[in-house]
Formats: structure tokens, sequence, C-alpha cells
């Protein structure tokens, strides 16, 4: 392993230290009654549309992360802290949790349960990201695992680790899954954190965090990998020069990849994802530390790909999604992405809609929630055409959106 781990007694104190000062919400942070909040419907406005439905579902997820739509109807949810994967039937939440889940590592701030994907041509094969305790010099450490399992009613079995990065998580390193539709899985590992000394983990070609990856169902590099031959980067980096990738999606016209990316303070985007190309952490970027200095002294450099959207102040933008349904028609084509806090200040949580005009330019943002102030950590479309997405909180929920009936 390249870097020298951090002493683990400096480390911790280094954390808390990070929680105190800078915490962005989430575990514990907030003090709003969301139990009451999800209690009924709210109704919000959306500039071009009029009235819109927020419907809670599946009140008391605690801390949910990520969530996936089986076939069935079934919602799958990952709940981060508590390392339990949640199964959601007919709008409810069922009370115990799905069984099989491998033992995640939560002791450190934002490690845990993370995503979750399904494989698009059978969707009982359940694929995991998550947090594992290491050893390394004496020391427990962790880095990011991935799992494959079955889904066998509400238990997962044939469980077997598949994947597990190279380099060393500091409780930060959110992996999202999406998959490709040609069946390859792409797995984000950030923590590439200037704050614990790891920025320079997004250039590094022999470790995984920083990275945007690609893999086969079995956890090993996708055969046209843009480093497979070359050797330059390891074989299952797709991109490079990444923070925090917590959401990812296809264009709906174009077929583009698209992915959100966060941290520390301003200077969030999405970018237009380009295999072998390098993205810029921490060498050329429009973000400031926590503390206000710049984290580059440059926003462009030659072989770096300029984001495609830029926050200032920061939103810490997670999941997003391309609506493409029929339930909100002046939606379609629209971006929405989940924000967890907008400048860093708590309870500022909301989803971030986005439109183009007809030559996929944006022209106009809109903040939806913003009442709320829940953390937004995954945006989805369902199946049946509705918008979800997951508020973040130790009482959460499943929000839906829709439409008002009309009256009789």
């Amino acid at each position: 392993m390249p870097h020298k781990a951090m002493n683990t007694a400096v480390f911790r104190t280094a954390v808390s230290i990070w929680i105190a000062i800078f915490s962005v919400g989430g575990h514990g942070q907030s003090e709003r009654d969301f139990e009451s909040e999800f209690a009924q419907p709210r109704v919000i406005r959306s500039s071009d549309t009029g009235d819109i439905l927020v419907v809670p579902m599946a009140q008391g997820l605690a801390n949910p992360f990520d969530l996936a739509f089986r076939n069935n109807g079934d919602i799958l949810v990952t709940e981060r802290y508590t390392g339990r994967l949640r199964l959601i039937r007919d709008g409810l939440l069922l009370p115990n949790a799905v069984g099989g889940v491998p033992d995640v590592y939560s002791e450190v701030f934002r490690a845990g349960l993370m995503s979750i994907a399904l494989h698009p041509d059978n969707d009982a094969l359940v694929f995991l990201s998550y947090t594992k305790p290491i050893k390394v010099e004496g020391e427990i450490e962790q880095t990011v695992a991935l799992v494959r399992a079955t889904l066998d009613g509400e238990q997962l079995v044939n469980v077997e680790e598949i994947f597990v990065a190279k380099g060393l998580d500091r409780g930060i390193a959110a992996a999202k899954l999406l998959f490709e539709p040609d069946g390859h899985l792409l797995m984000s590992v950030g923590g590439a954190y200037m704050y614990m000394g790891l920025g320079d983990y997004a250039q590094d070609p022999s470790v995984h965090y920083g990275k945007l990856l690609r893999l086969d169902i079995n956890g090993s590099p996708a055969a046209n990998n843009p480093f497979l031959e070359s050797g330059e980067f390891l074989p299952e980096v797709y991109s490079f020069g990444h923070r925090n990738q917590i959401g990812m999606d296809f264009h709906p016209v174009t077929g583009e990849l698209w992915a959100s990316e966060n941290g520390p303070q301003g200077g969030d985007e999405v970018n237009i994802i380009r295999p072998g190309a390098n993205y810029g952490w921490p060498e050329a970027s429009y973000s400031r530390q926590y503390r206000g200095d710049w984290v580059s002294d440059r926003q462009w450099q030659n072989g770096v790909v300029q984001p495609e959207i830029i926050w200032w102040p920061s939103i810490a933008p997670a999941g997003l999604a391309f609506y493409t349904g029929d339930k909100v028609e002046s939606w379609q084509g629209n971006l929405f992405v989940g924000a967890m806090l907008e400048g860093r200040i708590p309870g500022t949580g909301h989803v971030e809609r986005i439109v183009f005009n007809s030559r996929g330019q944006e022209i106009r943002r809109e903040s939806l929630l913003r009442g709320l102030g829940a953390r937004i950590t995954a945006v989805k479309q369902g199946p049946d055409g509705y918008l979800y997405a997951l508020a973040d909180e130790e009482y959460g929920a499943i929000l839906r959106f829709e439409l008002p009936r009309a009256q009789p």
C-alpha cells in the first residue's frame, strides 16, 4: 500500500474535530422533528408546473443512502450507519431488515453501507458497496469493498466479496454503483480528501480512491477499460481526478454518463464522464478548503476535463437522475440532483432541478423542497414513472413527487 497509515488515535482525533467544526449534517445532526414532517404529504411549487405533491413513504428509515427498484414493485434501501438493507413492499417498510448483509464498518463518520445496484437482466442479483475494516501496520483502518449476492425472499444468499479497493478510506468515500446498459458495473470510489492529507489519491495510479471504476459482474476489470493495456493506472480505472461522486445517470438522448462530485466547500460539479479522462482534482479545481483557502491555484489546465455544471456556494450534490417519465410532463429531460446542504448551513438540503434548452444547454435552475430542509442523498426515477428522493435523516423516508389529483 503506497500511503503509510495514519496513526489511529491521531486519525480519530482529526475526525472528531472535523465533525465538530465542519459537519454537513446527518448521523445525529438534525434537531428537526422529521417524524412529524413525514406524517403526511406536502404541496410544493414548481416554477412552470404549479403544485407538486410530495408523498412520504417508508417513514422511519435510519439515514437511508441509496435505493433500487425491483420489477415486482419492491424497493430496496441501504441504511448507511446501521448497515441494514431494508425492503419496502406496497409502499410500506417491512419491520425486519433483509438478512445476509455482510458486516459493515461504520464506527467512523460517513462510513457504512452505501450503494446498491441490481443487475439489469436479473434483479435478484444484488451488488452492495460498503466500508470494511482492514489491519495496516497493526492498526485498524478501513477501505471500500463490493459484494455480490442473490436475493431469495427476504434473505441474501451466495454472498461473495468480489472487489476490495486499494488505498484507505477516511470515512467519506461514498462508493456509488450504476450498471451500464451492456451489463458492466460502474463504481465510484471517493475519499481523495484534502483535510485528511489524501488529496493526491485522485491522481495516484496505484490506488482506486478518487477514481471511477468499471467492472464486470465478478469484480474484475471490464474487458475494454482504457488503462487495461497500458498499465498507466490500475486496470479497473475508467476515469480519475475525482472527489466524492455520489450521483450517476445516463443522458436519455446522448447516452453520456453524467456524474455529480462534491467537497469540500464550493466548486461542486456535474461532469460528463469520458473513458480515461482526468477531471483535475486536486490539481485544477473551483473548490475551496473548509478553512477558506483555494484547493488549487488554477481552475483549468491542459488535459483536464472542465465540469458541465458548477455550484458556488456548495450544495453538496449527491444522487442525480434525468427525468423521462410521464407523471410530470413539464419535467421531461430535466436533471434532478439531491442536495445535502447549501453553503455549509444545516437544514438547507433540497432537490435541485436543472432545465436545458433544445441544444442541451442549461437555462434554468430551481430548488425544490427547501421548506423541508432534509439531506437528499439519492434521486431516482422509478419504473412507474414517478421521481423519488431519499431523505437522509435519523428518521428518514422515501419521497415521491406527483401531480395533485383533481378534486371531484
